[in-house]
């Protein structure tokens, strides 16, 4: 009796964790490979508005970190910046997004020269739109993974595991496998 009991609270537990992770957003799926991607409208550094809309006809990268300033962050921020032209000649546009705010992607963006937009989720609805927002050290934040969005608007490769070193290195060469920039 004593083990099923123990059993019963663990399993309303898992079930109330479930519940709790759901009603702040954070338990949601993920747009599949060959999917439309979710739209969005959000500021970047500066506060101007981008929409996917706004890209159509072109190949998006959009990475999802969990903030700025940060070790890996910036590593993986600073080498999307150092092959800028690569993906440039692929006609891809890099967005990078987190839940912070716009001052604080302004400072990030200025501190390390960075040439894209990194646009503000601070409510998280984007984040939790593509399946990215989760807790973590006690904070909300967006999980480190990347979708590749192709010129007609459908998601053309998603990394769920994203080590932020060589990580543009790799979106690069899936562009080239996708037939960017032909």
């Amino acid at each position: 009796m004593k083990r099923f009991t123990i059993i019963a609270i663990a399993a309303i537990a898992t079930a109330l964790g479930s519940l709790a992770f759901t009603a702040v957003g954070i338990a949601n799926e993920q747009p599949v490979v060959g999917s439309p991607a979710p739209e969005f409208e959000l500021p970047d550094q500066t506060g101007q508005l981008h929409s996917l809309e706004d890209y159509r006809e072109q190949w998006v990268v959009l990475y999802f970190y969990p903030k700025d300033e940060t070790p890996g962050c910036t590593t993986q921020a600073c080498e999307f910046r150092d092959n800028i032209f690569a993906f440039r000649d692929f006609d891809a546009q890099i967005l990078g997004v987190s839940l912070d705010d716009v001052d604080s992607h302004k400072a990030f963006a200025e501190n390390h020269s960075l040439p894209f937009p990194l646009l503000a989720d601070p409510d998280g609805e984007t984040s939790t739109a593509y399946g990215v927002k989760t807790r973590m050290f006690g904070m909300t934040v967006a999980k480190r993974q990347t979708f590749i969005i192709s010129p007609d608007g459908m998601i053309a490769k998603h990394y769920e595991k994203v080590k932020p070193d060589g990580h543009s290195t790799r979106v690069l060469a899936d562009l080239e496998a996708l037939g960017a920039g032909s």
